[in-house]
């Protein structure tokens, strides 16, 4: 009997590879985080996939195609987790570099980074289609270079690098944006990355030119103001941030100092401790970092020696330990995403 797509005891991971324009698929084990890739693995994609979406339903992949300037939508076997992609491609706006979906899987946010524009689409729940929600794109600021969205789904949050800050948008239940009042909010020189804390009260914002760590505190209508103490810092050019699965723990990797800054947040003020042992050695130039669903491992993934490294988060102190489990991807890696 064939196993299912997301058998008990492991996730599904997909990673974008833009040189060789390809998906990898894997099976990650919960105990051991260790990843087996899945027959037929890579699955071709459009020209220089970067940014990658699980549906919550794990039906469905999206992919951001920064060249074709395209959405590919990719069916998952329900037996082997493997890949088919459905044609046609969705157009995007010019250089999709970040997507993100909401909880429920009904709407998904894509960053257009040349266009300067933020595209959303309503998703079919039967079938994984995209259409363009009416009144988007948004067009913003210039430089836009990720984006994420509060676990509620109310709140929509931009990066923009060119600023140092970041831009807030009110979502509404179809999905049009409006954006908050006081937007856009500082951070510091070359905010580059961005996390929303899963209990929704903070922001946190990698400055990649500043080697800093801003955390800004989310107002009831949306609004961000830095925490006391904000910006914190890090290692050398901050380039991702994740926060753990109940928010008391942040994870920054840190690209030219080679390692992943660790902090314990005060889940009142939002402040900012140094865990003991942070920073932790996390091999060449780690580009991103993820969380998986059940927050028991960081991923850390180095674009240059095109490895994935998993990490142990301990429940009770958040200082990272290695698993020794480090995956070869054989490409350089753009985007991951892992099935809940």
């Amino acid at each position: 009997m064939g196993l299912t797509a997301c058998a008990p005891g492991t996730h599904l991971a997909y990673v974008s590879l833009p040189t060789t324009n390809g998906i990898a698929a894997y099976r990650v084990r919960d105990v051991s985080s260790a990843f087996t890739a899945i027959v037929g693995s890579p699955y071709l994609a459009g020209n220089s996939p970067g940014p990658i979406v699980v549906g919550p339903s794990t039906r469905y992949v999206y992919v951001g195609n920064r060249i074709d300037n395209t959405i590919s939508i990719f069916k998952i076997d329900g037996q082997n987790g493997s890949l088919s992609e459905v044609f046609p491609r969705v157009a995007a706006g010019l250089d999709p570099a970040a997507m993100v979906m909401n909880s429920g899987g009904s709407l998904l946010f894509v960053v257009n980074q040349i266009a300067s524009s933020i595209s959303v689409y309503s998703v079919n729940s039967s079938n994984g289609a995209l259409s363009p929600v009416s009144g988007t794109p948004v067009f913003t600021v210039p430089n836009p270079v990720t984006l994420a969205l509060t676990p509620s789904g109310k709140f929509l949050y931009v990066v923009n690098t060119n600023l140092g800050a970041v831009f807030g948008y009110s979502v509404s239940s179809s999905g049009t944006l409006q954006l908050v009042p006081g937007s856009p909010f500082p951070a510091d020189v070359g905010a580059f990355a961005l996390a929303v804390d899963p209990n929704e009260k903070f922001v946190y914002v990698a400055d990649t030119t500043a080697n800093t760590v801003s955390i800004l505190a989310i107002a009831a209508n949306g609004a961000l103001t830095q925490v006391a103490g904000s910006p914190f810092a890090t290692g050398t050019t901050p380039v991702s941030v994740a926060v753990s699965k109940g928010g008391q723990y942040l994870y920054i990797a840190n690209e030219a100092s080679n390692n992943i800054t660790e902090y314990s947040i005060d889940s009142n003020t939002g402040f900012a401790t140094t865990i003991t042992g942070s920073p932790i050695s996390a091999g060449t130039a780690p580009l991103f970092l993820l969380t998986d669903p059940d927050g028991a491992f960081l991923y850390a993934i180095s674009q240059s020696s095109k490895t994935i490294t998993s990490f142990i988060i301990p429940p009770t102190t958040g200082e990272l330990a290695s698993t020794g489990d480090s995956t070869n991807t054989n490409d350089s890696v753009a985007g991951m995403a892992v099935s809940r």
